[in-house]
This record gives structure tokens, C-alpha cells and sequence, in this order.
């Protein structure tokens, strides 16, 4: 595998239902409202079709590393609410694929993710620096599975009346 590839698998586990799960995972567009950590600012490119595919978004990100990404994702397969799959471009070239399961009161929620970074300082130092810039990635995930917790607790105290 060339330097600047990368394989990541991320397994989440939070409290509420496929459904929840997949609403807010599937919406690129309130990335920077709950996960601000990660997503700095999103504007959408193309809206999704009938069928959930087709929508593009573009992102810019950061990890704990000092340096930001832009790339876009657009939604290549949708299997509402069991997950759906995005392709990547800029900065990241690749494919990610989330997987939604109900286990009891919980999801359990897996990102594949293969990309390889095209963005220069990640393509050209990843033969070096490749073992920071994947934990960079582990603490954005990190990251991630709390703000989903969060999320998930807030839609559920503002649908009951308590937030």
C-alpha cells in the first residue's frame, strides 16, 4: 500500500435507534452544529435525489494537527436507515461506507473508510508522518462518537419538551 493510502474502521456504539442514527449521519449539512470539533463549515453543491444518492457536499475539516482539509463527499448508495455510502474527492480520494445495526437499546454504527490523501503535506510526508496522521483521524473519530451521544440525548430532550 503506497504511504498515502490509508484503511480506517471505526465501530461506534450509542444509545437510540437505527432510525436516529441514520437522520443524523445522513445529513452532511449539520456536521459543523454537532460535531464543531471536526467539521468547520459545510455548503452544499447538489441536493439528493429521490433515491438519497446523488447529494454533494463540501467540507472543510480538522483534526488536533494543525492543518485543515476541503473535500467534498457525495452520497453514492443509500440503504435508509441500514446506512449508505459516500465517495470523497479533494483533499481525501476514496470511498467511506457506514453500517447501521440495533443491538438492544443501542446502534452500533461501523465506518469503512479507504481514501488516499491527495492534500500535498498529507501525500508528500505521509511516508514519515502517516502513524500521527492516523491517530489524527482516531481522535476525530473519537470525537465523533461523543457529539453523536450528545446529539442523539438533545433531539431526544427537545422531542419530549425537556431541552
Amino acid at each position: 500500500m503506497p504511504a498515502n493510502e490509508y484503511h480506517f474502521t471505526t465501530r461506534w456504539q450509542v444509545a437510540g435507534t437505527i432510525e436516529e442514527v441514520a437522520d443524523v449521519l445522513g445529513d452532511p449539512m449539520s456536521l459543523p452544529h454537532w460535531w464543531p470539533s471536526v467539521y468547520l463549515a459545510t455548503t452544499e453543491l447538489q441536493p439528493a435525489g429521490p433515491d438519497g444518492t446523488g447529494r454533494r457536499v463540501r467540507l472543510h475539516t480538522r483534526g488536533w494537527l494543525p492543518y485543515t482539509l476541503n473535500w467534498d463527499l457525495e452520497v453514492v448508495e443509500s440503504r435508509y436507515p441500514r446506512g449508505f455510502t459516500i465517495s470523497a474527492s479533494g483533499d481525501f480520494d476514496g470511498r467511506g461506507t457506514w453500517q447501521f445495526s440495533e443491538e438492544g437499546k443501542t446502534v452500533v454504527a461501523v465506518f469503512d473508510w479507504r481514501i488516499t490523501a491527495e492534500k500535498p503535506l498529507l501525500r508528500n510526508l505521509s511516508w514519515l508522518f502517516k502513524p500521527m496522521f492516523e491517530a489524527n483521524h482516531r481522535w476525530a473519530m473519537r470525537e465523533g462518537e461523543k457529539s453523536l451521544a450528545c446529539e442523539l440525548a438533545r433531539r431526544r430532550a427537545n422531542a419530549t419538551g425537556g431541552g
